[in-house]
Parts: structure tokens; C-alpha cells; sequence
């Protein structure tokens, strides 16, 4: 599509037809807007990408993703402002979907062969950036009743259906909402998991515990009602105002302040540990049958040093 935007409509032409309408303040909000939009693809694989590394031959292996996905990125978003532009010049409104611009080709067998690789990408992106992150939850979530398998195909169903997908897509300014308003959720997520791994633990934590339902990373009844605080604090207000526009970056900073400042004054003790222990620490066979060696699981954590205490 892109040879064809430079075919049809000269470069100069096509990207320098169109200027900025607004200006002053109106302009910064909507860029910063826009931004947080851009930034919303990026968050989900922000909270997923576990799920993709931890099946990696190493650590190594994970050192390509911040070359590849900046330039994967950069060449898709010129593509779309190239194409949106050729787009303007020939048929004089913007066709900000490219499905909907293909449907103005007359040329049938060129339509066919531009829109098969979006049916391709639409199912792979699906199956594996969002698809596999749900199913991975909801097995940890309901594991005698939900595989990863059967958590895909709610994915599927929730996503392609019961939130109405085609109403989202069915403007512009509708999709840009919702990529801008889920970031609302995705930010203290990735917040409070960054927080309480680097600076609250600071990469020391027991990983077959974390599989174990009766572990240390049990805390009250499931739940640790630090990171439950952290997202009432942060997601309400970053619902209503100016404030949607850069919801990513605050409801981040906010939802790892409070994360951090109520783990150091009301530490979980039982989650502390001396040291990263891995399954091979613990016993590889015994991990993977589910049982869960005892004497690797200091429930107390009684010789592990808390942040801010003897520091």
C-alpha cells in the first residue's frame, strides 16, 4: 500500500497537503492525547511480555526487542500517515482505516492481496499478543476449571463480541478513545509489577512459590491489598478532565508511589527472601509434578532483609 500511496500521489504532495488545524494549548493536549494512544499498544505487551519470555533459550534472547520493536513501530506509523495522506489527495477524506480506503480500489485482485495480509495479522496479533496473556491469567485465576485454551477462546468471545468491537471501530476519534482509555488500567498494572519487583524486592523473590496456592505470595486471602489500594487510588481520578490525555504516564508514577510507600510501612514479611531462588533451586521434577519442596519456602521470611529496615 505504501508503493501504491507513492505511485498514485508524490511524496511531497501527500505529506505536505495537510497542516495542523488547532493550535496553542488545544494542539499540546492533543498530541500528548495522541500519544498516550500510541502508548496504549505498547502497554498491554508492557504487562504480558512474561508470558512470551519465560519460554526464551536464555536472557539474552529477549536483548532484540529494543531494536526491533522502535523500528517495527516507526515503519508501520509512517506507512499509515503515508497512505492516509495519498488517501486525502485522491479521494478527498481522510480514510484512517486502510480497509476502508481499500474499498475504494477498483482493481479487485489488488484489494484481495492488500487486505489478506491484515486477516493474517488481525488472527496471528490475536493468538499470541492477546489471546495468550488472557488465557495464561485465567488459568492462575481459575486453574481447576480454565486451561490456556479455554481462556483464549473467553478472550475471544469477551473481546470479539460482548465488547462490541465494531462500534469502537466504527470512527477514529472512537478507536483513539479506547486505546487511550484501557492505559487507564495497563499503567498501575505495570506499575505496581515493576515497583514490587526491582525496588520493593529488588529482584530477589521465590518463583516456584509464585505457582504454589498456599505459598508466601498468598498474602490475605489471595489477595495483597497493597496493589489493591494502589489501583483504587490511581484509577479513579484519572477518569474524568484533561487528565485522559496523559492517563499512562500518571496512573504509572501514582500507582508505584503508593505501592511503595505502603509496602515499606507495612511490609509483608513472608515475602522476602535472601536471594532469587529459581525452580532449578527448588527442585526442577518436583515444580513440575506441583509439589512444592517445604524447606525452599521460608513462609516466615524471617532471615530476609526489608526495605527500609536496617538500611
Amino acid at each position: 500500500m505504501v508503493i501504491w500511496a507513492f505511485i498514485r500521489v508524490p511524496p511531497s504532495n501527500g505529506l505536505s497537503a495537510e497542516h495542523a488545524t488547532i493550535t496553542g494549548t488545544q494542539f499540546s493536549w492533543s498530541w500528548l492525547s495522541a500519544l498516550n494512544s500510541v502508548l496504549g499498544a505498547y502497554a498491554t505487551l508492557s504487562v504480558n511480555i512474561p508470558d512470551f519470555t519465560r519460554y526464551a533459550k536464555n536472557e539474552k534472547a529477549q536483548f532484540v526487542q529494543p531494536l526491533i520493536i522502535p523500528v517495527a513501530f516507526i515503519l508501520s506509523s509512517f506507512a499509515g500517515i503515508a497512505v492516509t495522506s495519498a488517501g486525502i489527495q485522491l479521494y478527498g477524506k481522510v480514510l484512517w482505516n486502510p480497509l476502508l480506503l481499500i474499498d475504494n480500489w477498483e482493481n479487485r485482485t489488488a484489494a484481495f492481496f492488500a487486505s489478506l495480509p491484515f486477516l493474517l495479522a488481525t488472527i496471528a496479533s490475536n493468538i499470541s499478543a492477546n489471546t495468550f496473556g488472557a488465557g495464561n491469567d485465567m488459568t492462575a485465576l481459575l486453574p481447576k476449571y480454565i486451561n490456556i485454551r479455554r481462556g483464549q477462546i473467553i478472550c475471544a468471545f469477551i473481546g470479539g463480541w460482548a465488547f462490541i468491537p465494531w462500534k469502537i471501530l466504527a470512527n477514529a476519534q472512537g478507536f483513539l478513545n479506547f486505546m487511550s482509555g484501557y492505559t487507564i488500567f495497563l499503567g498501575p498494572f505495570a506499575g505496581i509489577m515493576i515497583t514490587d519487583f526491582w525496588l520493593v524486592h529488588k529482584g530477589k523473590v521465590d518463583v516456584p512459590a509464585m505457582y504454589d496456592p498456599s505459598g508466601r505470595y498468598r498474602y490475605i486471602g489471595g489477595f495483597n491489598w497493597r496493589a489493591v489500594l494502589a489501583m483504587l487510588v490511581t484509577v479513579g481520578p484519572t477518569f474524568p478532565g484533561l487528565i485522559e490525555s496523559i492517563n499512562l504516564a500518571v496512573s504509572f508514577v501514582v500507582a508505584s508511589t503508593v505501592y511503595y510507600v505502603s509496602s515499606i510501612l507495612f511490609p509483608a514479611r513472608e515475602t522476602f527472601v535472601e536471594k532469587l531462588i529459581l525452580a532449578d533451586d527448588a527442585g526442577l521434577d518436583h515444580v513440575r509434578d506441583g509439589n512444592f519442596p517445604m524447606e525452599t519456602h521460608n513462609g516466615k521470611g524471617d532471615d530476609a532483609k526489608v526495605p527500609g529496615e536496617g538500611q
